[in-house]
């Protein structure tokens, strides 16, 4: 991390990745921008099992949406979605299992799904992990890279067909403040060369994502 990026980065999380950040972005909310019906529309969110992905999947459900929740932990997803549908009364929440580091069997689960359903109007690219070792995966896959990049490539790339029926349809992807402390190194996707840090290696998997 060079000193020029670690001064960015960390100006940038002292005035937005904190609470009063929050605060002060909040004023700027337009809050009939939230008020809207989901009713007819259906969403898939990887990682929707807990945090950002959850809040989302909760979100969207009390607003009558269909949501498709991707994990790879089926006995905390179908814990999610018992929450979210006692909270929102929305009975239309799915489960998915699913390890994005698995790169055949993303593209075999999105196969498979639009078989099985006739639309889909968003897909929200939310899960993630931060392997702290090298891991590689059955495909010879760096697991962060696989994860972080691959998987959400292929997913996104597979179901862009599904979404592409649907009207207005949306691929949101998201990404991380960390990735302002990383070059984007197209020579070195999968840490071979480099000395492994997992922070590093996660940071700079969300650039390489944010520019696919």
């Amino acid at each position: 991390m060079c000193l020029y990026r670690n001064i960015v980065w960390f100006i940038k999380g002292m005035r937005e990745y904190t609470r009063a950040g929050f605060e002060y972005a909040s004023k700027r909310f337009a809050a009939k921008d939230l008020d809207v019906s989901m009713v007819g529309r259906s969403f898939m969110i990887t990682g929707g099992n807990s945090g950002i992905g959850k809040a989302t999947a909760m979100a969207i459900a009390k607003k009558g949406g269909t949501v498709h929740i991707v994990c790879r932990n089926k006995e905390r997803a179908e814990k999610a979605r018992e929450e979210i549908i006692s909270a929102s009364g929305n009975t239309e929440v799915y489960v998915h299992v699913l390890d994005l580091s698995e790169t055949r069997k993303v593209w075999e689960f999105a196969e498979a799904f639009k078989k099985e359903h006739s639309s889909l109007n968003v897909l929200i690219n939310n899960a993630g992990c931060m392997v702290n070792q090298r891991e590689i995966t059955s495909d010879g896959l760096e697991k962060n890279f696989a994860t972080n990049t691959l998987g959400v490539y292929v997913l996104t790339k597979c179901l862009i067909p599904l979404l592409e029926k649907s009207r207005d349809p949306r691929v949101i992807t998201v990404s991380s403040g960390g990735m302002l402390v990383q070059k984007l190194n197209i020579d070195d996707l999968q840490t071979e060369r480099a000395l492994f840090d997992g922070t590093m290696v996660y940071a700079q998997n969300k650039v390489f994502k944010d520019n696919i």
